[in-house]
């Protein structure tokens, strides 16, 4: 078990950590990205890798949107919102697009 705290690493010799969370302190909704880097013997480093876990509403619908990384300039891709998911048991019926610009 392990209080994470913003860009503050946690060693462990084990595989997995338990993400320790309590009422008091939960994760806010929405996505909250996690890194691991594994260091072996010799004392390389693994290059990061990243995962983005969703806190979701159990009342209002959350969206998952995915798309491609990257495309070739000009090329037309697809959006897909169809991991987005009801906690509370409802069914997604509507989905709302927004191009937000260049970020």
């Amino acid at each position: 078990m392990a209080e994470f705290i913003i860009n503050a690493e946690v060693k462990t010799e084990t595989a997995t950590v338990e993400v320790t969370l309590s009422p008091q302190r939960p994760l806010a909704l929405g996505r909250h990205t996690f890194r691991l880097v594994v260091v072996d013997d010799a004392g390389n480093q693994s290059i990061p890798d990243d995962v983005v876990v969703i806190v979701a509403d159990t009342e209002a619908p959350t969206a998952v949107l995915n798309a491609p990384r990257s495309v070739s300039l000009g090329q037309s891709f697809m959006l897909d919102g169809t991991r987005s998911f009801d906690l509370g048991g409802g069914q997604v019926t509507t989905y709302l697009w927004t191009y937000l610009g260049q970020g």
